[in-house]
Protein backbone atom coordinates (compact mmCIF):
# COMPACT_ATOMS: atom_id res chain seq x y z
CA UNK A 1 0.00 0.00 0.00
CA UNK A 2 1.35 3.64 -1.06
CA UNK A 3 2.01 5.53 1.62
CA UNK A 4 0.43 9.12 2.04
CA UNK A 5 1.95 12.42 1.74
CA UNK A 6 1.09 15.16 4.33
CA UNK A 7 0.07 18.23 2.44
CA UNK A 8 1.68 21.01 4.25
CA UNK A 9 -0.47 24.44 4.40
CA UNK A 10 0.51 27.53 3.34
CA UNK A 11 1.65 28.63 6.52
CA UNK A 12 4.01 25.64 6.75
CA UNK A 13 5.56 25.88 3.43
CA UNK A 14 5.97 29.58 4.01
CA UNK A 15 8.10 28.85 7.70
CA UNK A 16 10.30 26.40 5.89
CA UNK A 17 11.33 28.95 3.04
CA UNK A 18 12.09 31.41 5.86
CA UNK A 19 14.10 28.97 7.64
CA UNK A 20 15.95 28.31 4.26
CA UNK A 21 16.37 32.15 3.54
CA UNK A 22 17.26 32.84 7.18
CA UNK A 23 20.18 30.06 6.93
CA UNK A 24 22.11 32.46 4.70
CA UNK A 25 21.08 36.22 5.61
CA UNK A 26 22.18 37.28 9.09
CA UNK A 27 22.38 40.21 10.43
CA UNK A 28 25.67 42.30 12.42
CA UNK A 29 25.65 45.55 14.16
CA UNK A 30 27.19 46.99 11.10
CA UNK A 31 24.48 45.88 8.34
CA UNK A 32 21.59 44.67 10.26
CA UNK A 33 18.72 42.39 8.65
CA UNK A 34 15.43 43.85 7.59
CA UNK A 35 12.61 41.94 8.64
CA UNK A 36 9.72 41.55 6.79
CA UNK A 37 6.20 39.93 8.24
CA UNK A 38 2.90 40.38 6.29
CA UNK A 39 -0.22 39.41 7.84
CA UNK A 40 -4.13 39.91 6.00
CA UNK A 41 -4.14 43.83 6.41
CA UNK A 42 -1.03 44.86 7.54
CA UNK A 43 2.93 44.78 6.83
CA UNK A 44 5.59 45.04 9.91
CA UNK A 45 9.10 45.56 9.43
CA UNK A 46 11.82 45.07 12.07
CA UNK A 47 15.96 45.98 11.56
CA UNK A 48 17.24 43.03 13.82
CA UNK A 49 21.00 42.20 15.01
CA UNK A 50 21.32 38.91 15.43
CA UNK A 51 24.81 38.65 17.13
CA UNK A 52 23.30 40.88 20.04
CA UNK A 53 20.23 39.21 19.40
CA UNK A 54 17.68 42.67 19.45
CA UNK A 55 15.46 44.37 17.39
CA UNK A 56 17.13 47.98 16.68
CA UNK A 57 14.22 50.07 14.88
CA UNK A 58 10.17 48.31 14.25
CA UNK A 59 7.05 49.43 12.20
CA UNK A 60 4.07 48.33 11.51
CA UNK A 61 1.12 49.90 9.55
CA UNK A 62 -0.55 50.08 12.81
CA UNK A 63 1.39 52.86 13.89
CA UNK A 64 0.21 56.39 14.22
CA UNK A 65 0.45 58.45 11.32
CA UNK A 66 0.40 55.27 8.79
CA UNK A 67 -2.83 54.24 10.48
CA UNK A 68 -4.46 57.50 9.91
CA UNK A 69 -3.72 56.79 6.05
CA UNK A 70 -5.06 53.54 5.91
CA UNK A 71 -8.28 55.02 4.73
CA UNK A 72 -7.52 56.41 1.38
CA UNK A 73 -4.75 54.40 0.54
CA UNK A 74 -4.23 50.39 -0.75
CA UNK A 75 -2.67 47.95 1.21
CA UNK A 76 0.38 48.14 -1.53
CA UNK A 77 0.59 51.94 -0.99
CA UNK A 78 0.88 51.40 2.95
CA UNK A 79 3.47 48.94 2.52
CA UNK A 80 5.22 51.35 1.01
CA UNK A 81 4.81 54.30 3.21
CA UNK A 82 5.82 51.51 5.69
CA UNK A 83 9.19 51.09 4.65
CA UNK A 84 9.40 54.51 3.48
CA UNK A 85 9.00 55.23 7.33
CA UNK A 86 10.80 52.36 8.90
CA UNK A 87 13.84 53.82 7.05
CA UNK A 88 13.43 56.93 8.12
CA UNK A 89 13.91 55.81 11.95
CA UNK A 90 16.52 53.70 11.10
CA UNK A 91 18.63 56.21 9.23
CA UNK A 92 18.08 58.35 12.52
CA UNK A 93 19.48 55.75 14.81
CA UNK A 94 22.44 56.05 11.90
CA UNK A 95 21.96 52.30 10.07
CA UNK A 96 22.44 53.13 6.11
CA UNK A 97 23.07 49.76 5.14
CA UNK A 98 20.84 46.57 5.65
CA UNK A 99 20.66 42.71 4.18
CA UNK A 100 16.56 42.52 3.41
CA UNK A 101 15.14 38.96 4.84
CA UNK A 102 11.57 38.53 2.59
CA UNK A 103 10.53 36.39 5.61
CA UNK A 104 9.35 33.24 3.28
CA UNK A 105 7.28 35.56 1.07
CA UNK A 106 7.94 35.84 -2.76
CA UNK A 107 9.44 38.91 -3.59
CA UNK A 108 6.08 40.19 -5.01
CA UNK A 109 3.04 42.76 -4.24
CA UNK A 110 3.48 44.39 -0.89
CA UNK A 111 6.71 42.69 -0.08
CA UNK A 112 8.46 44.23 -2.92
CA UNK A 113 6.12 47.76 -2.04
CA UNK A 114 8.10 47.54 1.38
CA UNK A 115 11.68 47.09 0.13
CA UNK A 116 11.01 49.68 -2.66
CA UNK A 117 9.86 52.38 0.05
CA UNK A 118 12.70 51.66 2.48
CA UNK A 119 15.23 52.03 -0.84
CA UNK A 120 13.43 55.39 -1.29
CA UNK A 121 13.77 56.19 1.99
CA UNK A 122 17.61 55.76 1.88
CA UNK A 123 18.30 52.64 3.05
CA UNK A 124 21.28 50.61 1.12
CA UNK A 125 20.36 46.64 0.39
Amino acid sequence: MAKRLRIKSRRDRRERRHRRVRAKVNGTQQRPRLVVYRSLNNVEGQVVDDVAGRTLVGLSTLNGDLRAQRAEQTKTEQSRAAGRALAERAREMGITQVVFDRGGYLYHGRVKAFAEGAREGGLEF
